[in-house]
């Protein structure tokens, strides 16, 4: 049986700038998926674009950007996205941008883990 564990790392945040999520150790999981999904957004929703990259750590101070694809989506409130990590070594988290006129978006992440 695979272990697996589930953290809420954004719960209901309203962020109308750029930003980066809280670090997660998850050394010990061979693979990860963050889920984002746009609770409400203030202001042209449909009109802002999310770009969201994942960065990898060996400590959790220095980051640098996993390669990977980024998740792209609109702010449009109930819009949902994914994306799956792999080999990412230590430490994770989620470095967000908002492109376009946010005067705030309220956000939901999860960061899912599987050994």
């Amino acid at each position: 049986m695979r272990r697996s564990y589930t953290a809420v790392i954004e719960q209901g945040n309203v962020y109308a700038q750029d930003f980066a999520t809280e670090p997660f150790e998850a050394g010990w999981a061979s693979e990860a998926r963050w889920f984002v999904r746009i609770l409400a957004g203030e202001g042209r929703g449909e009109d802002v674009r999310i770009v969201a990259q994942t960065e990898i750590s060996p400590d959790g101070l220095v980051w640098m950007g996993n390669g990977d694809d980024p998740i792209r989506m609109s702010a449009a409130p109930d819009t949902m996205a994914s994306c799956l990590v792999t080999g990412f070594g230590h430490w994770l988290r989620l470095n967000v941008k908002l492109e376009g006129a946010a005067r705030g978006v309220k956000f939901l992440i999860y960061l899912a883990l599987k050994e």
